[in-house]
């Protein structure tokens, strides 16, 4: 008995498949990729949250408000706190598994809060060169603390009117005259090298 062309077809796809799932330890992804495909993500979410969450509740409908201090307020956290509570979250969840290490945080030149200022040589030459380059990402390898980082950063630009317009009536903000499509800030991706 002689096997379809179907029957083969399906049978290399599953033994493809197989393989694919069963990756040895030296298939490895370049860092580049992985922050390039990390940062697609928590981009793509945050804009989501930004545009349909708070830009639609808040600013279309009027049915809630977005605060500082959304517990208090029983309003919504800001975008850039959801940002900041992802991070977070990421960080917990990951600290007991040494496969999985990265951090990722969102800064800026001009920050409301003064923790979201560059800390580090490569932080501020970064949020410099993509405020200086719309569309383009920076990427360096730096050392902190004696380990070695690959470090990207990618543009955070201003996608709604809630964004651009949170900024600029801040009380603390030190720029008051954001445009949308306009770089705010960046996203920070740092993964450790090994050696």
């Amino acid at each position: 008995m002689k096997p379809s062309k179907s029957l083969i077809t399906l049978s290399i796809a599953s033994v493809l498949s197989l393989s694919a799932m069963h990756a040895t330890a030296s298939d490895t992804v370049p860092l580049k990729v992985m922050a390039d495909a990390l940062h697609a993500v928590l981009d793509s979410d945050r804009a989501i949250y930004t545009k349909k969450v708070v830009g639609r509740l808040v600013k279309k409908e009027k049915v809630i408000k977005a605060s500082e201090h959304f517990i208090d307020d029983k309003a919504l956290p800001l975008p850039a706190q959801m940002f900041r509570m992802g991070a977070e979250n990421v960080a917990e969840r990951i600290a007991d598994n040494p496969d999985v290490n990265f951090s990722y945080s969102l800064q800026s030149l001009w920050p409301i809060n003064s923790q979201n200022a560059p800390k580090t040589n490569a932080e501020k030459e970064g949020l410099k060169f993509i405020a200086d380059n719309p569309g383009k990402n920076y990427y360096i390898k730096e050392e902190l603390g004696g380990k070695k980082y690959f470090t990207a950063i990618y543009p955070d630009v201003g996608v709604a009117p809630v964004c651009v317009s949170c900024h600029n009536k801040h009380k603390d903000s030190p720029k008051t005259d954001f445009k949308i499509g306009e770089v705010m800030g960046g996203v920070v991706i740092r993964i450790p090298v090994d050696g």
